[in-house]
This record gives structure tokens, sequence and C-alpha cells, in this order.
């Protein structure tokens, strides 16, 4: 049995965000229509070392595509051992038989559909006029998100970025200039009501466990994304905004153990009922979106096992089609 490997070298140029979104969309839909398997992701929690690994099985029955993928998220890994937060591997298995067809390195898989997603939640729910980003936060995901949002609107007036580091701040502009070229002027901030103040669609990508964003700060009319809080204990909003915004989920159940919801729900500020619905119910027509210009929409992404799955199956057919890759014996 020969199994195609896959390398970060291999995945990263082979995948344009216009493509991701396609597929990741289409996963939403799948997965609201009811033709996914997907269990919520599992954690092992590594306290010492301030970190945890997840495991993400999923199946797209109409789509045929079914994956594993195992990831970390460590925040101190650039200072410590000069790694990504988060890193990956995913199973590429073939449903009829279980055979593994490729292992890929997932961490800029898991990058780009998360870009994607965020993508994907402003198309269905930001306002079509947004010009104006705010970013909180200048990691990787700010990077995925920002792509997203250019491949969706074309052109944006203003991105401005806030991180605690000036030199992850200087870093990210000096960078995304160059992927944004004259599409967007992206100014870094020293706080974070400067980023967000006014801004037409946030996005938080911390992996903070206080509120950063605070209510009084929110303009009528924005949408957020909030993409940090993805285990138990981290939030990035204050809680208050959650109480008079139109909430949509990735995935109910995940979001309700470790979304930006988990915190507010355990203490009782929201119920499931401030949760108008998940996303992929919106892109499946199931459920409507934003349907005033005035509303404040948060989208809470945790990850959604589909969206690794139809990225991976992207990478692997187009990695075919160039014959790049390493095959493998594994029987």
């Amino acid at each position: 049995m020969q199994i195609l490997l896959l390398t970060e070298k291999d995945v990263k140029p082979l995948l344009s965000m216009s493509e991701v979104m396609e597929v990741v969309e289409t996963a939403f839909r799948e997965k609201a229509l009811g033709y996914a398997q997907m269990p919520p992701k599992i954690y092992v929690t590594y306290n010492k070392y301030n970190g945890d690994l997840r495991a993400m099985p999923s199946y797209l029955e109409r789509l045929e595509v079914s994956a594993v993928k195992v990831v970390n998220s460590h925040p101190d890994n650039p200072k410590k051992f000069k790694l990504p937060t988060v890193m990956a591997t995913i199973i590429l298995v073939d449903p009829k038989n279980g055979a593994a067809l490729s292992i890929l390195s997932g961490t800029w898989i898991t990058a780009m559909r998360t870009g994607a997603a965020g993508g994907i939640a402003a198309k269905y729910l930001a306002r079509k006029d947004s010009k104006i980003i705010g970013l909180v936060g200048a990691g990787t995901q700010a990077r995925t998100q920002l792509m997203a949002l250019l491949s969706l609107y074309g052109r944006l007036e203003e991105v401005r970025v806030w991180s605690r580091s000036e030199e992850s701040r200087k870093k990210y502009v000096s960078e995304m200039e160059i992927v944004c070229g004259e599409r967007a002027r992206i100014l870094p901030v020293k706080n974070v009501k400067d980023a967000v103040a006014d801004a037409d669609i946030i996005v938080t990508t911390t992996p903070s466990r206080k509120p950063l964003v605070s209510d009084e700060w929110i303009s009528d009319g924005t949408h957020i994304t909030c993409i940090g809080a993805d285990a138990p204990g981290k939030e990035e909003l204050d809680p208050s905004i959650l109480t008079h915004a139109k909430i949509y989920v990735d995935d109910w159940e995940q979001c309700s153990h470790s979304g930006e919801i988990n915190v507010p729900l355990a203490e009782g500020i929201i119920t499931k009922e401030n949760v108008c619905g998940e996303l992929g119910e919106v892109v499946a027509g199931l459920k409507p979106g934003r349907t005033l210009s005035s509303e404040i929409t948060v989208f809470t992404s945790t990850g959604l096992a589909v969206q690794d799955a139809v990225t991976a199956k992207l990478a692997c057919e187009k990695a075919l089609a160039k014959n790049l890759g390493r095959w493998i014996e594994m029987a």
C-alpha cells in the first residue's frame, strides 16, 4: 500500500484562498444539510506546558471525503522553541476501505481553512460595503483572515492591526503590505480600541483568557469574527457584546465548550437561545444571516474537521496533478 506524503513545503504553494473558500463553503453546506459525520474534537491538555492536543475526524458522505487531523495549540512555541503556535498532521482516508491515501502536513491547511471560514462568515454576516478592518492579534490567523477578506471584497480602505508586541505589529505590516499591494492600507496601532473602534469587521485571533474588546467600542452594523477562543476558558470579547448581538457558531457542541461563547454560557450571561444558529445553516439557506445593516453580528469559530478534510483533498488532488510529494510504502 502506497501513501502520498506531502510536506509543508509541498502544500503551501498549492492552495489559493479563493479555492479554499470555495471548498470550505461547500463543507459548511454539507454539514448543515446532514451529509457529514463529525464528532466534536477531543482534547488532551498539557497544563504544565501551556498547550493542548486535539483529534478531529470527519466524513463528508456525498463528497466521499474523509480525514483525521491531529493538531496542537502551544502559544509559547514561537518564543520558547521557534515553532508555530499551531502545528498539524492530516491523514486523508479512502472511505471505501479505510486505507490511508495521503499524509499531509496540516499546519498551512489549518491556517488557510480557518481564514477561509472567516471570509465566508463575512460573506453572509458582514455588510456588503465593509471597508475598514480591525485585527486583534498579529499572528498567522491575522494573515489568513485578511487574505480571505481581500479575496471576498477585492479592496479594503483600511486595515488596523494590534498586538501586544510592537515588533510583531511591524512584522505583520511589512509582510502583509507585500500581500495586499495597493488593495489595502495597513496601520499598526498601540491599543485594542484604536483597532476596533468604528471598524466594519473585527477579527480577534489571540489566545486570551480575558476580554480584550469592550462593548462600548462596538458600533452598530459591525461584524465580529472570533478565532482565538478555541479551548475551554478562552474569551476575547466583553460578554456584554454577546447579549445584544446576533451570534452564529461553526458548531454548537464545540463552541458551547470551547468557543467565544463558552465562558458567558458557563456564567449564565447568555443561553443557547442567544445563538441564532450555525453558519452552515445560513450558507445552506436554512436560516437567515444579516437582515439589517444596523445589526451587530458575531461568528465564533472553533474549527471544523470537515474544513480540514476538503482542504486536504484539494491539496492532494493538486499535488497529484503536479506530480508533487513522495510515495511511501506502508504495507
